[in-house]
């Protein structure tokens, strides 16, 4: 599954959903390389 996270305040990474970490933050991948940050919420 995708998922957009957020990594300071205006870079954004799109990847697919590696786990959830215990501070909250997600871990996504891209390509080779594991990205952690905020997820970023779907809009209602």
């Amino acid at each position: 599954m995708l998922r957009t996270i957020s990594i300071g305040s205006c870079v954004s990474v799109q990847g697919i959903f590696v786990k959830d970490l215990a501070d909250g933050r997600i871990a996504v991948k891209v390509d080779d390389t594991v990205f952690a940050g905020r997820p970023v919420l779907r809009p209602n």
